[in-house]
């Protein structure tokens, strides 16, 4: 079999070629992870291949922007015997699952955005009904005495940031649709070809798919990612346990999964309760245990992907406890991190090292003595607990009541008491910072644990024997290929 517009030799498995790709198709793909360098007068993004090996398939290696501004991208093809065993309706049942595959992805993808943009939609009427009010008293000062006229007036200057976060919502809904259109119709096309093959050009067709996929991929990758606005009012889910604890769902498995773990204390404790779903850990029942091997210190423990991170007591060991086999798969010392309440968060209860995930992955978050008491910021391999990269916040630990990361930026409080606000940023992909005032409710006066879970965009609270939920507004640029 040969490759439609191409004629393969007879060795090709290790050929790679230089083509000038079209100029709608290669931007889109600069959305994959990847490195940028500099070679000459062009800028290059060194791109993960989209197959795992030559065999596969069409590798696409780099890609990069001559002087007149052209696209130029380097491939590698497929072995030529790779072709004359892989009969053609092969390739399109490979295609056929690919979009399906697309389709479930656009699916949560859709959901998500539109729950968040009713959301908004409903902050809107609510910022209009009370700015509407706001008009009568200013024309009318004494329909309205003083102290609820100043609190109508900050009620709208809390609002008027959501205003261009609902813009956006409007722009990323528009661009789903758009995107549910092209699956559509390249589903038709497929289906028209299984009927007719041979009568459509099958690498222009893969070009589509694979426009496609990469365009929702960093669709999806930019959806998640913003900067925090705003923290909803408190949802009190439950009421159990003692003072301190914590509770969490997998920040990374599918949304079809719904179970809720819960560790109760701050010291010594080995019991992890499992509940099977949300409605069940409100009613608590239809639970299983896990005795760990190991007592855990503090709070600051997360569920990334199926396994318990948490600090081991009275070290700066962190431990990997897998659910499902309920063994340690990987145990390592954080070398310098301080433990046994050395470097605590202003409430104390042994929590030096807390434990967190976010759109980008597992973090560390503890102190060293060469660092002064600082918050330090540590990218874990989730696989074997290597440090891969670090950030000195400059930030005091023990003034901070608690901290949580999103999309790579680490959040932390002021106070775990009463009165408490989010007050400052660190942005760890600009190794920068700024002092913020985001203010929250702290309903019970007393957070132990704060953390964000970025699979359902909410954060996870234990607030003096309660368990509450936040929601949280991130203000979000959705950059498209043209930008």
């Amino acid at each position: 079999m040969s490759v439609p517009m191409l004629k393969i030799g007879a060795v090709l498995s290790t050929m790679a070629m230089v083509t000038n790709w079209m100029s709608q198709t290669l931007p889109s793909l600069v959305g994959l992870n990847g490195t940028t360098i500099s070679r000459g007068g062009t800028s290059e993004r060194i791109v993960s291949a989209l197959y795992p090996s030559p065999e596969e398939g069409w590798q696409i290696y780099s890609s990069a922007q001559d002087a007149d501004g052209k696209c130029i991208c380097t491939v590698v093809a497929p072995a030529q015997n790779m072709c004359n065993r892989d009969p053609r309706s092969r390739q399109l049942r490979q295609l056929m699952e690919k979009v399906q595959n697309i389709s479930q992805s656009m699916e949560v993808l859709d959901l998500r955005t539109y729950r968040d943009l009713q959301y908004v939609r409903n902050t809107e009427s609510l910022m209009k009904v009370v700015d509407g009010k706001l008009k009568v008293a200013s024309e009318n000062p004494r329909s309205l005495n003083p102290k609820g006229f100043q609190e109508l007036k900050d009620k709208v200057t809390q609002l008027l940031p959501l205003l261009p976060v609902l813009e956006q919502y409007k722009a990323d809904a528009k661009m789903i649709l758009r995107l549910r259109e092209e699956v559509r119709n390249l589903s038709l096309v497929l289906m028209a070809i299984q009927e007719e093959m041979g009568a459509y050009d099958y690498e222009e067709l893969r070009q589509r798919v694979l426009l496609l996929e990469t365009r929702l991929h960093s669709c999806m990758q930019k959806l998640g990612c913003g900067k925090l606005t705003g923290v909803s009012n408190p949802i009190t889910v439950r009421a159990s346990g003692s003072r301190f604890g914590s509770w969490m769902t997998d920040t990374m498995i599918p949304s079809s999964d719904n179970r809720v773990w819960s560790m109760d204390g701050y010291f010594k404790g080995r019991r992890v309760l499992e509940y099977r779903t949300m409605n069940d850990f409100m009613k608590g029942q239809n639970f299983v245990q896990h005795l760990l091997p190991h007592p855990w210190a503090g709070t600051g423990h997360v569920v990334y992907n199926g396994s318990l991170y948490y600090n081991k007591y009275q070290s700066n060991i962190i431990i990997k406890y897998h659910f499902r086999s309920r063994s340690v798969l990987v145990q390592r010392n954080l070398n310098g991190a301080g433990y046994n309440n050395t470097f605590p968060y202003s409430w104390g209860g042994s929590s030096d090292i807390d434990l967190m995930a976010d759109e980008n992955g597992l973090w560390a978050v503890y102190t060293t003595i060469p660092n002064a008491g600082n918050i330090v910021i540590s990218r874990l391999e989730p696989q074997n607990l290597e440090v891969l990269q670090t950030w000195d916040t400059g930030f005091p630990k023990r003034s901070a009541g608690e901290s949580f990361m999103i999309c790579g930026t680490l959040y932390v409080t002021n106070s775990h008491l009463a009165g408490a606000k989010i007050y400052f940023a660190y942005y760890t992909n600009t190794s920068s910072y700024e002092y913020t005032d985001i203010p929250f409710h702290n309903q019970y006066s007393h957070i132990s644990m704060m953390d964000y879970n970025p699979r359902e965009r909410v954060l996870y609270t234990w607030n003096n024997g309660h368990q509450v939920l936040y929601n949280v507004t991130l203000f979000q640029v959705i950059k498209t290929s043209g930008d």
